[in-house]
């Protein structure tokens, strides 16, 4: 099993309208150490928008990085200062979207057809902070589909300072394809993410990409520092409730599915309270934890009774134990 010295064996990947910091929250509850990452925000966001909104977050959540959606350096190396000042642990730069609107901005998995300028990307990120900068990217993109264009692009990349490669181990293809289709017609290469490893030995490469099961991990660990996993992490949450002792060598006991939604319950008070002038949605977060009982009788009626609107509506914190009644562990 290869080594990680940074710690970033396992991680959970950003997701549009998913990984916010309510799923961040619920998976911590889950698993200490596992890395987290922000959806990605584009520096478009930062520069002109609700800063705050963007890059708020729970101490808890650490270690947390931010995944920035961009392709001019000084703006990546504004918005990577304003990273820094809020206390994130990393930054990650995102070259592997393949949405049209991400193309129409310019970057995403169309950057890597411009390493040079990726290069130019992560080293004024890298000059303006000191946390550690990151690419996520493919293994390459529409028919640009040899090992040696994504061996290339991450060489010219490590030479301007990123010692960390997130691989999606698909190609991206830019025309014809939804993002969803995108993570599942284009083929996965796993050997591909492996020969990249043995080529660049003192890089950190991290997998990422079809990984279902904990026997996907181990074998994957084999080859690479670490794994990223992507939907199975939010549709089958309770998946990482053995990450920390398995992988992170943590000897806390496993929390139960009973101990996570319970902890759960003063956050969404928390959150009640916080938020009396403009309410917050219980179902803006309740909606992550719908998976957590997957596998279990009563699971379908655990779902039901957190996505039930009239439930939802009256706001109260107490609907986890209502929905958790209904399960038999």
């Amino acid at each position: 099993m290869a080594t990680n010295p940074r710690g970033r064996k396992i991680s959970v990947a950003p997701m549009m309208d998913w990984t916010d910091r309510h799923c961040r929250q619920f998976h911590r509850h889950i698993t200490r150490h596992t890395w987290l990452y922000t959806e990605m925000v584009t520096t478009g966001a930062l520069l002109h928008g609700d800063v705050p909104r963007h890059l708020d977050f729970d101490s808890i959540e650490h270690p947390l990085a931010l995944q920035l959606g961009g392709s001019e350096p000084d703006d990546l190396a504004k918005c990577a200062r304003l990273a820094e000042q809020w206390g994130y642990d990393e930054i990650n730069l995102n070259c592997g979207c393949p949405s049209e609107r991400v193309q129409r901005g310019s970057f995403g998995a169309c950057l890597m057809a411009e390493p040079t300028l990726v290069a130019d990307c992560v080293k004024a990120m890298s000059d303006a902070v000191s946390i550690e900068v990151t690419v996520k990217h493919r293994i390459g993109i529409n028919e640009s589909e040899s090992y040696d264009f994504m061996r290339d692009f991450v060489g010219e990349v490590a030479r301007a300072g990123c010692n960390t490669f997130i691989v999606h181990a698909r190609n991206a293809i830019l025309k014809g394809l939804s993002p969803k289709e995108n993570r599942e017609i284009p083929p996965l290469n796993y050997d591909y993410v492996y020969q990249l490893k043995r080529d660049f030995p003192d890089l950190e490469i991290l997998l990422n990409g079809g990984v279902k099961t904990l026997a996907d991990i181990d074998g994957h660990l084999l080859h690479v520092d670490g794994v990223m996993l992507g939907r199975e992490a939010y549709h089958n949450p309770y998946l990482m409730a053995e990450f920390d002792t398995r992988y992170y060598q943590d000897g806390s006991p496993v929390k139960s599915r009973r101990d996570v939604l319970e902890s759960m319950v003063p956050y969404l008070q928390q959150q009640m309270s916080l938020h009396l002038a403009h309410p917050i949605k219980l179902g803006n977060i309740t909606r992550h934890m719908l998976g957590l009982m997957n596998g279990l009788k009563g699971a379908r009626a655990f779902r039901q009774r957190l996505s039930d609107s009239k439930k939802l509506a009256l706001g109260q914190p107490e609907l986890l134990l209502e929905a958790l009644a209904l399960v038999t562990e």
